[in-house]
């Protein structure tokens, strides 16, 4: 935690400790850390050299004591918060420059071509660790790049605030190891949707930057950049009306054993399965995908039904849509 302002995770874990003791000798942080007493010395030294601890001339031997952080720590802190802000100044400046250049330039600069998988998979990360807000994607089951789990920046940004909203093809569930990974990478903490087929694979950031592939067959991965601009715009219009009419789908993470009221209505694992229903799967493919028995399946679906006092399952599509069982959550 205290990486942001220059200590590395020995120094942390030292300081951590000392602050927790307030005051011990080498001998005895060796013991504690179970560590290389050399080492320490290092670290404790280092600590010095920042503020963080001082060694004791009242005790003999090589005793440390550690500094309030609430007093030690506030310059560091003070310091970086000048650097950031420094450094915010700059990018701002560099943003200016570039949207009074992007004015006079040629309307293809508003595009970028990315070529190569490593290229693109950077652009990829990039725009989800850019984000503020929102991502909006597409998702097919032929990733060009990063596979859902391989995306590290997806957990990163929805840890900083960002959302995300996606919308993935049936065909993206074929079977239970990919229902499985989808679950894993993406979670409760995303709001998904499936269709039949999406128009494209597409991110959207913030709505100022989006990323669609440019591939032919069995050539290199290939991607546009495209940069706020009308085609910008058309894209995010697309993915609201295809996300309109997608069906919501509940997903848990394996093992999960989470039952989410929605008022008197059914827990999260009858959600998933009427979400998988409402999402055109059979029960059969229902029970595989999440590996349960088919009975299991037809009772929950019958319970369900009876909850919504229905007795046929497009009036328990209908009912479900009309008490929003399925609204993101």
């Amino acid at each position: 935690m205290l990486s942001a302002i220059g200590l590395d995770e020995a120094e942390e874990t030292v300081y951590r400790l000392l602050v927790t003791l307030g005051a011990a000798d080498l001998s005895d942080l060796t013991r504690r850390l179970e560590m290389d007493e050399r080492e320490i010395g290092r670290w404790l030294r280092a600590l010095e050299q920042r503020g963080l601890a001082t060694q004791s001339s009242a005790q003999s031997g090589e005793r440390w004591v550690a500094a309030p952080p609430g007093v030690a720590l506030r310059p560091l802190l003070i310091q970086q918060r000048h650097e950031l802000e420094q450094a915010e100044l700059a990018a701002a400046a560099l943003a200016e420059d570039y949207r009074a250049e992007a004015v006079e330039s040629d309307a293809r600069d508003l595009v970028e071509v990315v070529v190569g998988a490593a290229a693109v998979t950077h652009r990829f990360l990039q725009l989800q660790l850019g984000a503020e807000q929102e991502i909006m994607a597409f998702v097919t089951d032929n990733p060009v790049a990063v596979s859902g789990r391989e995306n590290e920046a997806e957990g990163v940004a929805i840890a900083r605030g960002v959302s995300y909203r996606i919308v993935i093809e049936r065909s993206v569930l074929a079977s239970p190891e990919d229902f499985a990974e989808v679950s894993a990478s993406l979670g409760q903490d995303v709001n998904v949707r499936v269709v039949d087929r999406v128009p494209t694979k597409l991110i959207i950031s913030d709505r100022s930057l989006a990323m669609v592939p440019l591939n032919g067959k069995g050539s290199e991965p290939a991607a546009l950049v495209i940069h706020a601009s009308g085609l910008l715009d058309s894209l995010s219009g697309l993915f609201e009306s295809v996300w309109r009419e997608a069906t919501p789908l509940i997903l848990l993470t394996p093992g999960s054993d989470t039952v989410v009221e929605v008022g008197a209505g059914p827990d999260a694992h009858d959600l998933q399965v009427l979400s998988l229903l409402l999402g055109g799967f059979t029960d059969a493919s229902i029970a595989e995908q999440l590996d349960i028995g088919l009975r299991t399946v037809q009772r929950r679906v019958q319970g369900l039904m009876q909850l919504a006092g229905v007795t046929t399952r497009l009036q328990l599509g209908w009912h479900a849509h009309d008490q929003g069982w399925l609204a993101d959550r």
